[in-house]
């Protein structure tokens, strides 16, 4: 029995007793949980519904809890159910019930901790959009491992996804790219206020490579040519690097396209129509004080030009009306300043800010080897990139390190822990789980052991304590999912496999014998260990697929 079945079980016995007792059953919830206790010692599940219902039915809590605990002992698979408090019940699961468990997860494979919590909703997730003028940075690889987690979270929960890479190749900083290429293709130094570093001069020689004419231009033609070709080469050096990641975007969106397309204008004119737009000083406004802002926010300088605010509004209501409900934009550290004039921008567009928009902010990642930072790549000079990152820890690592930690605590990833074969490596001690479950189902096929038929299955036999721990690790993966997607948190996936599964795995192979020796007869509970060994299989490769990681099967 899975936590979500208990809980309708628990369910259904409210709504008999309530209607026993001639009371409102409307009252009850569309749906309520059930959750693991603290203490083992009081039961397997614990529910607080006589609580949630005592006033708005008017019944003492521990009064109902006593007619809920009568009904609920009656329920197939409870063995029994005892009060606490002022009206806690503590439940116990028979054998049977909780072993049942195990056939659940390995009957529903890749599915099994899906959901349809978050049904009906349309969200786009727009995370990395780092300008091609340069590669991923380090601080930028944290979203890309934390933001895809985020899409695949949120797509097992039932949301309807669309990820986003906003292409920024317009601007001041477009120019000076497109400045420093230039300068490099003549041999000149770099513009004080330029890009350095190797990867300027490999792409200014390329774009030469592919027009060979440039440099005949006048400067302005000659830049304007930079401009266009060494934009696109390194767009899509940060195109391959994301994807060798293991990320890709559903749209690429290029900034350029709101200002040719006029949606800078249509902006502007929704916002007039709302009544939050003003004429100041020869500029075109925004009074986005009345939501809360610092200060109102210029839209049109006094030259006419648009500013990068205006761009932001733009982009915004683009991703609202292609019929996004919710727009999450994952931001570095530097970008905390944003949040309040973006909600501030919601709400003049009309919108609720609380429930259209959502900002996250990610702060900030060191890498560090031999104790020390690791202060800068050696093609780029002056960050640590995607490349560096994953060249000194591997993919699978560095999405899981990057993962694994909330993304408003900075973090340090150290080369040495995170490159060792050992148990202190976080992802080496997943991963291994995953493996020794995947070896102990050969080893079991080599000598005849074979699950069996789901219906030859006997759950009840799992009684063992260890048994019975590792069965409650596994039935809170679907909880531990929904959750971890609500709340933005996909590191709640792998401290959950790590702290839960894993560990509870350790014990239940230490203490239970789940491949007879030598001439021991096979038993039917070989056969349910197995399940119980492959449902772990199941629920260690589905976790780790939610975060980009792979489940390899020897290492």
């Amino acid at each position: 029995m899975t936590p979500a079945e208990l809980a309708e079980v628990v369910l259904a016995a409210a709504h008999a007793v309530l209607t026993e007792r001639g009371l409102d059953s409307s009252v009850l919830p569309g749906r309520t949980t059930v959750e693991r206790p603290r203490n083992p010692e009081h039961g397997d599940y614990a529910s607080t519904l006589a609580l949630q219902l005592s006033k708005k039915v008017g019944v003492p809590p521990r009064d109902l809890a006593g007619s809920l605990a009568e009904q609920l002992g009656k329920a197939p698979g409870v063995k029994s159910v005892e009060i606490a408090g002022p009206g806690f019940l503590n439940i116990r699961l028979d054998a049977a019930a909780a072993g049942q468990l195990a056939r659940t997860i390995v009957e529903g494979g890749p599915d099994y901790g899906r959901s349809e919590r978050l049904a009906g909703l349309r969200i786009n997730l727009e995370f990395v959009s780092a300008n091609p003028t340069g590669p991923v940075h380090i601080g930028g690889v944290r979203w890309a491992a934390v933001g895809d987690a985020l899409s695949r979270l949120l797509r097992a929960t039932g949301a309807d996804v669309g990820t986003e890479y906003y292409f920024n190749d317009a601007g001041s900083q477009i120019d000076r790219f497109a400045r420093s290429l230039l300068a490099a293709a003549k041999g000149d130094p770099a513009p004080e206020d330029g890009y350095a570093g190797a990867y300027i001069s490999e792409i200014a020689a390329e774009v030469q490579a592919r027009r060979p004419e440039v440099l005949s231009l006048d400067d302005a033609a000659a830049q304007e040519v930079f401009r266009v070709e060494g934009v696109a080469l390194m767009f899509d050096e940060i195109r391959s690097s994301l994807r060798d990641f293991g990320v890709e975007f559903d749209t690429y969106f290029n900034e350029k396209d709101l200002h040719d397309r006029g949606e800078l204008d249509l902006a502007l004119t929704r916002l007039r129509e709302q009544g939050h737009v003003f004429e100041a000083e020869g500029a075109t406004w925004l009074r986005t004080t009345e939501f809360g802002d610092d200060k109102d926010r210029v839209l049109r300088k006094s030259n006419g030009e648009w500013t990068y605010f205006a761009a932001d509004c733009a982009y915004y209501l683009d991703k609202r009306e292609r019929g996004f409900e919710r727009v999450v934009i994952m931001l570095g550290a530097d970008h905390h300043g944003y949040i309040g004039r973006m909600k501030a921008m919601a709400a003049c567009f009309g919108d609720d800010p609380e429930r259209n928009l959502e900002i996250l902010i990610g702060q900030l990642v060191n890498l560090v080897r031999d104790g020390a930072p690791v202060r800068m790549s050696k093609r780029f000079g002056t960050v640590v990139t995607l490349e560096d990152l994953v060249d000194a820890i591997g993919v699978d690592a560095a999405r899981y390190a990057l993962a694994r930690y909330s993304s408003d605590s900075p973090i340090d990833i150290d080369v040495e822990l995170w490159t060792r074969a050992k148990n202190d490596n976080p992802v080496y001690y997943v991963q291994y789980v995953g493996a020794r479950t995947a070896g102990v189902a050969r080893n079991a096929a080599e000598v005849g052991l074979a699950r069996g038929d789901a219906a030859d299955f006997r759950p009840e036999l799992l009684g063992h304590e260890k048994e019975n721990e590792l069965l409650k690790a596994l039935a809170e993966f679907p909880a531990v999912v929904a959750t971890a997607a609500e709340l933005r948190e996909p590191h709640r996936v792998a401290r959950y496999l790590e702290e839960q599964v894993a560990q509870s795995y350790h014990r239940f192979y230490d203490n239970c014998r789940i491949i007879p020796r030598g001439d021991e007869e096979t038993t039917d509970l070989h056969r349910a260990r197995l399940w119980l060994n492959d449902a772990t299989r199941v629920v260690i490769a589905n976790g780790l697929r939610l975060l980009g990681v792979s489940a390899p099967e020897r290492m």
